[in-house]
């Protein structure tokens, strides 16, 4: 007889459950799905215990942030020099200024710019949280935290500024225990009077104040909406650095007004038109010669502390009286020679070999222009990036013995050309650096490559963006003094990468360490080989170079100067064993000056600055060349022969770019425009030197001749010799490759 069993079963099977039944018809999902739904509502209990358990935490130990709006007052900032000295005070304490005396718009502005759901969010807003994680993915890098007002005022009460996932998590949780213990209101009150405005002004009172000298509750619309966009960056915005910044800040936050309906179109059409007048920031304060460093620690600051401190102390690496009078140096050469050199404005740096500044000039007068141009200016180095270049070819085997060719070159239709046209054959790479030889800088780069120039600069410490053509061996990209004097920096000290900083310690007057600077983890940027090499050869260039100028008597300094088109810009970088120092002379309209070149003013600036700096100081020798037993004359700083031959054998070289980029391009008369879209062609003297051989070519016998010429050539003046040559034009260009910081 057939059965109907299967194999394995059992029969009758065995009766199930009345609830399982019941749990099957309701839920008909397979069993993985019903035990993921039930392991999820599982954790979100478990978080939902969590947060309720934390919430309650911070009841407990919190104080109640409505009791401070009773005691709050702003900090008091006492900024110091090395050795004690107060160079200022800032952050004078203000009343607490209620919400209900403030003017609607300029709450509106604040709420439009910073937090445009504020009212409708419960502290924390999904929206901007997703919007902010997009535009940091297709960046690739954090632009956008997409924090609530809530989130910034947890932070600003409770919270230290470290960027960590355990901190931002915390800052979550304590938005939303915020937004259960308070009012919007209440919020947005405490938020008003702590937030950080920049220029040492905490709080939405002491902005007013600082910037316009007056009441928050006397604020028009546009001032309300400019100092609304300090908030995204205030020591970017500040009216005191950059009064054009502020400005077009201003009229974004109008526009976020508008948009947000909290002005009318005719309010936004009036508040563009009116114009905004500054309160003057050297009002009720002595001018002393640190105003321009003062603001450059205090922009510095916001990351390091918050407010609600009677008074914060922060130690600085400024030499006060080395400052003072590095000021007055910068204006006196500008009172005797500004006029008639068509100079308006100046910037010095000088560091010491740890890359503490130690003085900082951002112009001619802080009372007239609050610009730091030492920080801020972004200018094309000229000449003064050459160093990068020649280092990438001596890391690369050349030695500052090989010799390198002063011949024409033509790449892409642009021929570099030197100061008059000339060309003198064959010379070793330390006399080419030394009289700033254009056509031999660039055979370097194009031998070694733009990409491995431009890497050697960024591990120096040059930030700016730099453009890999050929003209950058001339200094065709634009970099901020600060950055440069600090790549000059490290050989100074042996080759040690550093970062330029200004504030030691930042503590309260109660002596609670509020942040300590840690000794920087130092690497070596440039093997030891290198950095005696290009000591060697920085020392001729103001021994018998372009730099002559800036000798001192008794101490070894090493240097380059650097010119650009027009004369818009001159520089002197130099250094010693103790301090670096770097000056740049030029117009902010970027104006051609009358023959200023790197040789001339700079170079006497930072002569009569590190003049002043070294006072006291024994002479020592930069590092990896020979010892200083005696009082340094001014033509000993020339390299000795066997310090040369120590390096090594001499190696013949002949930088020459790829056949087909180099070509006998026509020339054009030395005032023709550059054409556009291409890299401009530059003029040279007809028959002062015989043409490049093909490639197959170069030999011995090619050399010979090129021996034979230079002997018959005229010598080529240096690209900033003296007063009275031939106006520098360091490079042609592409449509805005030379475009000047201005």
């Amino acid at each position: 007889m057939g059965s109907d069993v299967k194999s394995g079963e059992t029969w009758p099977p065995p009766p199930s459950k009345p609830g399982v039944r019941r749990l099957r018809r309701w839920w008909p999902l397979p069993r993985g799905v019903r035990l993921g739904l039930i392991a999820g509502a599982g954790i979100v209990a478990t978080l939902a215990a969590g947060f309720g358990s934390l919430l309650v935490y911070y009841t407990l130990t919190f104080p109640d942030p409505l009791a401070q709006r009773q005691k709050e007052r702003a900090p008091v900032i006492r900024i110091l020099a090395r050795d004690g000295q107060v160079l200022a005070e800032r952050g004078a304490a203000h009343d607490f200024m209620p919400l209900d005396l403030l003017p609607a718009h300029v709450i509106q502005a604040v709420v439009a710019t910073e937090d445009r759901r504020f009212f409708q969010h419960w502290g924390l807003d999904p929206t901007g949280l997703l919007r902010a994680a997009m535009t940091n993915l297709r960046s690739g890098r954090y632009t956008q935290g997409g924090s609530t007002i809530t989130q910034q005022l947890a932070k600003n009460l409770f919270l230290s500024p470290d960027r960590t996932l355990a901190r931002k998590i915390e800052e979550l949780v304590l938005a939303v225990w915020l937004e259960v213990r308070l009012s919007k209101q209440d919020i947005l009150e405490l938020y008003l009077n702590r937030v950080y405005f920049g220029g040492g002004a905490y709080g939405i009172e002491a902005a007013a104040q600082r910037y316009f000298e007056k009441s928050a509750r006397e604020l028009t619309f546009s001032e309300a909406a400019l100092i609304a966009g300090l908030l995204k960056a205030p020591s970017k915005y500040s009216p005191s650095a950059s009064p054009g910044f502020a400005r077009s800040r201003g009229r974004v936050v109008l526009a976020n007004m508008l948009a947000a309906g909290a002005i009318t179109q005719d309010q936004f059409r009036r508040s563009l038109a009116e114009r905004i007048r500054f309160a003057d920031p050297t009002t009720g304060r002595e001018q002393g010669g640190t105003e321009y460093i003062v603001d450059f620690v205090l922009e510095r600051l916001p990351p390091l502390l918050g407010s609600g401190h009677a008074e914060v102390v922060v130690e600085t690496t400024l030499d006060a009286a080395f400052q003072r009078k590095v000021q007055a140096v910068v204006q006196q050469h500008l009172a005797r020679n500004g006029e008639t050199m068509l100079a308006s404005q100046a910037a010095v740096i000088v560091l010491d070999t740890d890359g503490g500044i130690r003085a900082m000039v951002g112009g001619r007068n802080y009372a007239d222009s609050q610009f730091n141009r030492a920080v801020k200016a972004r200018r094309q180095p000229g000449s003064a990036f050459k160093p990068f270049v020649y280092l990438a070819a001596l890391e690369s085997g050349m030695t500052p013995d090989s010799v390198a060719y002063d011949l024409p070159l033509t790449v892409d239709g642009w021929s570099p050309r030197n100061d008059n046209s000339g060309h003198r054959g064959a010379m070793p790479l330390r006399q080419a650096l030394a009289q700033s030889v254009n056509t031999i800088a660039v055979r370097l780069l194009l031998d070694v490559g733009a990409g491995r120039v431009a890497r050697t600069a960024r591990r120096l410490g040059v930030t700016s963006d730099l453009l890999e053509r050929p003209a950058l061996a001339l200094g065709a990209s634009e970099v901020s003094l600060l950055e440069l004097t600090s790549a000059y920096t490290v050989l100074a000290n042996g080759g040690m990468a550093v970062e330029p900083h200004a504030i030691r310690r930042v503590r309260m007057s109660s002596g609670r360490i509020l942040y300590a600077r840690q000794a920087a983890r130092m690497h070596q940027a440039i093997g030891p080989e290198q950095v005696a090499a290009m000591n060697e050869m920085m020392s001729g260039a103001v021994a018998h170079g372009t730099g002559r100028r800036a000798a001192l008597p008794q101490h070894p300094v090493a240097g380059k100067t650097g010119t650009t088109q027009d004369f818009r810009d001159a520089w002197f970088l130099g250094y010693t064993a103790h301090l670096a120092g770097g000056v740049w002379i030029g117009n902010d309209n970027g104006k051609p000056m009358n023959k200023v070149m790197g040789g001339t003013l700079p170079a006497e600036i930072w002569h009569d600055v590190m003049t002043i700096g070294h006072a006291g100081r024994a002479p020592l020798a930069l590092p990896g060349t020979p010892s200083v037993s005696a009082p340094m004359p001014l033509a000993a700083a020339a390299p000795a022969a066997s310090t040369r031959a120590s390096l090594h054998r001499p190696r013949v070289i002949v930088m020459k770019p790829p056949v087909a980029q180099v070509t006998q391009a026509p020339t054009q008369p030395r005032s023709e425009p550059a054409p556009q879209h291409s890299i401009a062609s530059r003029p040279r003297q007809a028959g002062t030197s015989p043409p490049l051989a093909p490639k197959e070519q170069i030999g011995e016998d090619f050399i010979a001749r090129a021996l034979e010429a230079e002997s018959q050539t005229a010598p080529v003046a240096a690209l900033e010799a003296q007063p009275g040559s031939a106006p520098h034009v360091p490079t042609g260009r592409p449509a805005g490759l030379m475009s000047l910081g201005r």
